[in-house]
């Protein structure tokens, strides 16, 4: 056992504190969260478009036959409350009564909180606590505490909490179970990078966590109430100087990619096998998500793809500003885009290339394209089906009026295509691939020589010694 490290109080049962991050769509379900929870920690179904099954144990696709997009999101809000249910359902069976079940959801997904409520209402007495981040989910606090079930806020900064606390959280504090601290520097997926903070400048956790500890305290929450460190843990030898320290408080830690390359981890071969190939810097924190948000992910041909489109950009204007512009003609009809000099012979190259097409932005620029990737991008902006709260590249949004208001942006993309894809045997190369920054270390921890693949309860094993 590595020194220092203690059971916490969890929901009235003592478990280590040792939490399995819920990531996205069916890349942890029941046969991850189970085993974790069986291994004596928190493991954690994800909620977002989980799967559900037939009579046979096969996985049922999610076909949208609807024709608009607000029925199409009537669809996904259906299959996101069975395949939740049923993936808790199933995790609380082979959890066995040890350790504890959490869901994640994230709370800028379409339809959050009533897939919140339709889960929560059909497994009473499964679900221990609810882990909620992507976005200031202000009612996560009165929904949970509805239904008896704790807490977990997704927070990257005291700033943050604390604006939770003051609304809302305050109201409901004996449901709070932990803060999560997800560092945007080095958490996978979505990331709570603030405006004011520069994404290639990465920041010392220690003082972040020491801050919103800080804050907790100033909302006479008990040190009691553990902090969740997510993002970067990797051994927890790294963090020795994190456990048993007054400043910090109860501290707990989150792992969430270690937890991929498991036995009973969900995700693909292809997948798995992938992660054994990653060196440092292989993760780029980029912008690209339809969330707005920045995230993490592989840098494969995928996100390359991405970086390349953006880069195929020009600013235009709809009117002549004088002779140092020039008319760009690129076959929409009625419009006339005037460029720069230098813009319209970047604009000739890239046409020259077969980029042929030019789509508009929603910030008066163009990006250009192929005809077949220009055909790829207009069909996935028409079968949205509403995953989103708002998505950029869609322009839908929760609303009565169904959008943001904003130009459908190109130079992103659908996020469940991609996501639903790849967790289904989708190649690795030409999806979205979620990873933490420390993934590079599945190539260089010898736990991993030869190939070999854990189960998760060998995994938490070899975590709590410290490696």
């Amino acid at each position: 056992m590595f020194k220092g490290l203690t059971p916490i109080n969890y929901n009235g049962r003592e478990v280590w504190p040792l939490v399995e991050g819920g990531k996205g769509v069916a890349a942890t379900n029941h046969a991850s969260a189970g085993a974790w929870a069986a291994a004596g920690g928190i493991g954690t179904v994800s909620a977002v478009n989980a799967d559900s099954y037939d009579a046979e144990g096969k996985i049922i696709p999610q076909i949208y036959s609807a024709l608009t997009r607000r029925e199409r999101h009537e669809e996904l809000v259906h299959y996101a409350i069975e395949g939740a249910v049923t993936q808790v359902k199933k995790a609380f069976e082979i959890a066995g009564g040890k350790g504890a079940v959490n869901i994640n959801v994230l709370w800028e997904m379409g339809g959050a909180q009533r897939i919140l409520h339709g889960v929560l209402e059909r497994t009473r007495g499964m679900v221990a606590g609810v882990t909620c981040g992507a976005g200031m989910p202000y009612k996560l606090s009165e929904i949970t505490a509805s239904y008896g079930v704790s807490y977990l806020p997704i927070v990257s900064s005291g700033r943050a909490f604390r604006a939770l606390w003051k609304r809302a959280y305050s109201k409901a504090s004996e449901w709070l179970a932990a803060v999560v601290y997800e560092d945007p520097w080095l958490a996978g997926g979505h990331n709570g990078l603030s405006n004011a903070e520069d994404p290639l400048v990465p920041q010392d956790p220690y003082p972040r966590v020491r801050d919103l500890r800080a804050t907790m305290r100033e909302g006479g929450i008990s040190d009691d109430v553990p902090i969740v460190m997510a993002g970067g843990v990797w051994y927890l030898r790294d963090w020795s100087d994190w456990i048993d320290n007054p400043e910090l408080g109860k501290i707990a830690f989150q792992f969430g990619t270690r937890p991929l390359l498991t036995r009973e981890s969900p995700i693909p071969e292809e997948w798995k096998n992938a992660l054994m190939t990653l060196e440092e810097g292989d993760v780029l924190l980029h912008r690209f998500s339809p969330t707005g948000f920045y995230s993490s992910a592989v840098r494969n041909p995928f996100l390359r793809h991405l970086e390349a489109r953006s880069e195929r950009q020009i600013a235009y204007s709809t009117e002549h500003a004088g002779d140092h512009v020039f008319q760009l003609d690129v076959g929409v009809k009625g419009k006339n885009f005037w460029v720069t000099r230098n813009d319209l012979l970047r604009a000739r190259e890239w046409f020259g290339l077969g980029f042929t097409s030019a789509l508009k932005t929603p910030d008066n620029t163009l990006v250009f394209v192929g005809e077949e990737e220009k055909g790829v991008i207009r069909k996935d902006q028409a079968d949205c089906m509403g995953c989103l709260s708002q998505c950029q590249f869609s322009s839908w949004a929760d609303s009565e009026t169904n959008s943001t208001g904003r130009l459908a942006d190109p130079r992103s993309f659908c996020i469940q295509k991609t996501l639903q894809d790849i967790a289904h045997g989708g190649p690795v190369e030409e999806n979205l691939m979620f990873a933490g920054h420390g993934a590079y270390q599945f190539k260089r921890d010898p736990f991993y020589s030869n190939g070999f693949v854990p189960t998760v309860k060998q995994l938490v094993d070899r975590i709590l010694t410290g490696d």
